[in-house]
């Protein structure tokens, strides 16, 4: 009965990861495809013959690395920014004790179960105030502060033991030298799992952008998806789209796959010996 369970476990698994994958795969295959294969009747999987045409085509007409290098900056401007306050934040509630330490704690959680659809007025209404409407200050600043990484970085540092920080502090490091040269390394796993999330949905939000950037020198890369589709006004050409769309997600993957391996990393991985 446990083999079966085993068994069974593997088949849901592959099937959920088939079910992710094809549609990647698919759209994949449609880039390298010319319009006679995409409007063909049958469905392949394999372009026969492949063509770079598409990926030329949305090189010459889509201003794709205009859009590339706004989403690119912004994302990682959103990324680092988040990641180190969210840890410093997040180190401070573990830590220290403060008045109103626990309060403070809740909004923030509270902050979380907001929808951010609600914030989008009123987060409007303080760009505009500071006159960063069109503006890269309005695309990075707002995606600086989380609640989710504050409580992600708080639960991570609570869970870590502070031997080595008691020890550097006997040693006489101070608080930011324990931070930095302690803490902070012991918590590259956490660290690297709030970028790839910040990175994540920073590199795919569409909303926000759409709503604070005017001018087209500051569209980032998912706007640019958007007016590169309404661009097609009698026929749609599935295939540019669809390398576009590749394009888009291969900065993303490439995250991932970099940041994957501190998922596994042991808290204290060569840190304490007994």
């Amino acid at each position: 009965m446990k083999k079966f369970y085993k068994i069974s476990g593997y088949f849901i698994l592959i099937i959920g990861a088939i079910s992710m994958l094809l549609p990647f795969i698919y759209m994949l295959s449609l880039s390298f495809m010319t319009d006679k294969q995409v409007f063909t009747s049958t469905v392949n999987f394999i372009p026969n013959p492949i063509t770079g045409k598409n990926y030329e085509y949305v090189v010459k007409n889509a201003d794709i690395f205009k859009y590339f290098f706004n989403s690119m900056f912004v994302a990682i401007a959103t990324t680092i920014g988040q990641v180190i306050i969210s840890a410093m934040a997040g180190y401070g509630f573990a830590r220290f004790n403060f008045k109103y330490k626990e309060i403070l704690f809740i909004l923030i959680l509270i902050s979380m179960m907001i929808p951010p659809q609600v914030n989008i007025v009123p987060l409007f209404y303080l760009m505009k105030e500071f006159h960063w409407i069109d503006t890269y200050w309005a695309l990075i600043v707002p995606g600086l502060f989380g609640g989710f990484g504050v409580f992600m970085m708080r639960q991570w540092f609570k869970s870590m033991p502070d031997d080595m920080e008691a020890s550097a502090k006997i040693d006489g490091c101070n608080i930011w030298e324990v931070f930095f040269k302690i803490a902070l390394p012991l918590s590259v796993p956490a660290l690297a799992t709030l970028a790839i999330f910040t990175f994540i949905t920073t590199w795919n939000s569409f909303m926000w952008p759409l709503i604070v950037t005017n001018s087209d020198v500051m569209r980032t890369l998912p706007l640019g998806l958007a007016n590169f589709k309404g661009s097609f006004r009698e026929i749609t050409d599935w295939g540019a789209l669809c390398a576009y769309s590749v394009i888009c997600c291969i900065p993303v993957i490439g995250v991932f796959l970099l940041g994957r391996k501190y998922f596994i990393n042991d808290i204290l991985s060569g840190g304490i010996k007994e």
